[in-house]
């Protein structure tokens, strides 16, 4: 019906915003990673302690949301978490130690990880609504904010004190809030045109399912640890290691996020073409071995090209397991994949900083390649 794709297509442009608007704090704050660690003067592993509350924020809230969404339906929330990460992402620059850092960090991540569970079960009612695997392009819009918000770091790196660029990223966040949020509220949850069980109403879930939805976890914990890694270290080990300036080390992250926007604007095509077990293990391979270079190479520009590699690579792998995982269990699926991609992020920025002190940076951006190479032998040993 025309009035139905109308509806649908306004509801898909409304999430896009909404990914594009996540990716883009998110990188405008690792961005500034390098001069707040000089502010605070912390080492490498307690900076990699204080960065823990990211991911420490927002596995505790995931599956908080899971239920909120089933209570008061995904687009409230998503307005909602929306609002908390716009204001939240101002607070790391007025900080001078890591405990403080982390402390912060920890409303950050929940703001972040509640909203990554909200609007990816928003999107998820919407794939059933089209019956098209589109998850990649929403998270082809995050990865485009992220380059967009990693670029605009790096010029502004030498003019702007963190303190106003991240007072920047919040005003820009509460205005694009006020509108989106507007027309998403507007928005009804889609119903699927098939006659299967609702993607919103609870449901009793078989041992099989469960595991099924652990598998789509497990995917998202190997995905998710290298994108905090990237978004974390990535900058660092370009700065620290191979002496480029703030701003080519800010291009790291930009080269990371260009290659996994264009690796998920294709994604629709890509699954479709190849399906899931197929796409999972190409993408992991290519970014274990995009990952060997990104962190070994000993030149800027090999780093750089790795590092793309990388970002090509991992760009499908949780797009696939968060829409799998929601197609099965609805809202909680969805938290719970994102829990254990999370659980990825949880454990890569303590578990880097420690091995970069132990051994070196370059060599702890090697685990990278490791779990990356996990999520190819997983996606060819599970349908």
């Amino acid at each position: 019906m025309p009035g139905t794709d109308d509806r649908l297509r306004r509801l898909r442009i409304t999430l896009t915003a909404f990914f594009a608007l996540d990716g883009f704090i998110f990188a405008g704050w690792v961005v500034r990673i390098p001069a707040i660690k000089h502010q605070t003067g912390a080492s490498a592993g307690t900076l990699g302690l204080a960065l823990l509350g990211v991911s420490a924020g927002a596995v505790v809230t995931m599956m908080l949301t899971g239920r909120l969404c089933r209570r008061y339906g995904s687009h409230p929330v998503t307005v909602v978490c929306s609002v908390l990460l716009s204001l939240s992402v101002a607070l790391p620059p007025l900080t001078h130690s890591a405990l403080a850092l982390g402390l912060v960090l920890l409303l950050f991540g929940a703001a972040y990880g509640g909203l990554n569970v909200a609007f990816n079960s928003a999107a998820v009612d919407l794939i059933a609504a089209l019956r098209r695997p589109i998850m990649p392009s929403f998270h082809a819009a995050f990865s485009l904010g992220g380059m967009t918000g990693a670029g605009l770091g790096g010029l502004v790196a030498g003019s702007l004190s963190p303190t106003r660029h991240l007072l920047g990223l919040t005003l820009i966040g509460l205005l694009v809030t006020a509108v989106a949020g507007r027309a998403l509220l507007r928005c009804e949850v889609p119903v699927p045109a098939a006659a299967q069980p609702s993607e919103t109403a609870p449901r009793r879930l078989d041992a099989r399912t469960r595991r099924l939805v652990v598998v789509f976890g497990l995917i998202a914990l190997c995905t998710a640890y290298g994108e905090g890694a990237m978004a974390d270290w990535g900058a660092l080990h370009l700065r620290q290691d191979l002496d480029a300036s703030p701003g080519v080390a800010a291009a790291g992250y930009t080269c990371f996020a260009l290659a996994m926007t264009a690796g998920r604007a294709s994604g629709t095509r890509l699954l479709e073409r190849l399906g899931r077990s197929r796409t999972v293990v190409f993408g992991g391979g290519t970014a274990a071995t995009g990952m060997l270079l990104g962190s070994l190479a000993p030149s800027v520009w090999a780093t750089l090209i790795g590092f793309a590699v990388t970002g090509l690579g991992l760009a499908n792998l949780f797009p696939v397991a968060v829409d799998r995982a929601g197609a099965l269990a609805g809202p909680s699926g969805v938290a719970t994949a994102s829990t254990f991609g999370y659980g990825g992020m949880l454990l890569g920025p303590p578990a880097i900083g420690f091995m970069a002190e132990w051994t070196s940076l370059p060599t702890a951006l090697t685990s990278v390649a490791v779990l990356a190479a996990v999520a190819t032998v997983i996606g060819a040993t599970t349908r």
